[in-house]
């Protein structure tokens, strides 16, 4: 027996006439007669029989309706499920990035983004900060948001954004009077930083580094709020993207100060595995996430 037999008994029993069946199923007469002899004639018995000029089910009609609503929703589940699979309705996507400080803007895009795809979950994976691009060829995560690349014929990079790294201090340090700190500036200087190692600090790998310049004492502090209160006392200078430490300028005695004479700016890349078949719904958080970024923050 057929789905198509399974779909005429529904639709006979819950339409209720011939003629209902016959419009809801889209058949002739002729063809509907035919495929309920064919029905009965693989089963080896009738159906239905008719009384009053109404088919009723009989004691194996009732049996087979029972069979065909559970085989049938089964059947709708199962199409349900794999259109959702290939359209990307359903999935996960695991992302992390290099930098703790990206975790600013990444809850809120993320939260946007969940309105459009609600049944798309999306996983910050924090464990595979600053080792993101090893975590993304180990499969652990789906996407990373990193500044440094590495060569590797297996990871394919899209920008995303470029930003501008800035010194931010107190209202009432040395530095507020020039217009550009150099590398020999740091010798004096206390750095808070978010975490080790120091080769993933921004203000180090391409600033201080280059220069051979080490400040007179480096403290890891994870939390910026934290820092930043250090910062108003005088206590420390810190590196911070420039749109992040904007909305505390206006409400702090806080001072950005550019880095070096061009400005030390980076660009900020979504990394994804070069030979994997993502789902559509992947893509889609890709483009949200490249055009959210530059509308609402308007990163430059």
């Amino acid at each position: 027996m057929e789905i198509r037999h399974l779909r005429l008994i529904k639709a006979i029993v819950e339409e209720g006439s011939i003629t209902k069946a016959i419009d809801k199923l889209h058949l002739t007469q002729s063809a509907l007669s035919h495929q309920l002899k064919e029905a009965e004639y693989q089963l080896g018995t009738p159906i239905f029989f008719r009384m009053n000029k109404k088919l009723v089910l009989t004691k194996a009609g009732e049996k087979m309706y029972q069979i065909a609503n559970e085989i049938l929703d089964k059947l709708l589940q199962t199409e349900t499920q794999i259109k959702q699979m290939v359209f990307g309705e359903y999935g996960e996507i695991r992302i992390s990035t290099e930098c703790f400080s990206s975790y600013h803007w990444l809850p809120s895009v993320l939260k946007q983004f969940h309105l459009l795809y609600p049944n798309v979950e999306l996983k910050i994976v924090t464990e595979a900060t600053h080792i993101p691009l090893q975590n993304l060829l180990a499969n652990t995560i789906d996407i990373a948001i990193i500044s440094d690349q590495i060569k590797d014929n297996n990871i394919r990079y899209l920008e995303l954004f470029q930003d501008e790294v800035v010194m931010a201090v107190s209202e009432n340090h040395p530095w507020v009077h020039k217009k550009y700190v150099v590398p020999e500036d740091f010798v004096t200087e206390h750095l808070l930083i978010h975490s080790l190692p120091m080769e993933t600090v921004t203000i180090h790998q391409f600033f201080l580094a280059p220069a051979k310049v080490t400040p007179r004492k480096i403290t890891p502090l994870p939390l910026t709020e934290a820092s930043l209160e250090m910062v108003k006392a005088d206590m420390g200078v810190m590196s911070m993207a420039k749109w992040a430490l904007l909305p505390h300028l206006k409400t702090s005695p806080i001072k950005a100060i550019k880095i070096g004479k061009n400005g030390l700016k980076r660009k900020h890349f979504i990394a994804i595995r070069e030979n994997e078949n993502y789902p559509d719904y992947f893509h889609h958080f890709i483009t949200f996430l490249q055009t959210e970024i530059n509308l609402q923050w308007n990163i430059q």
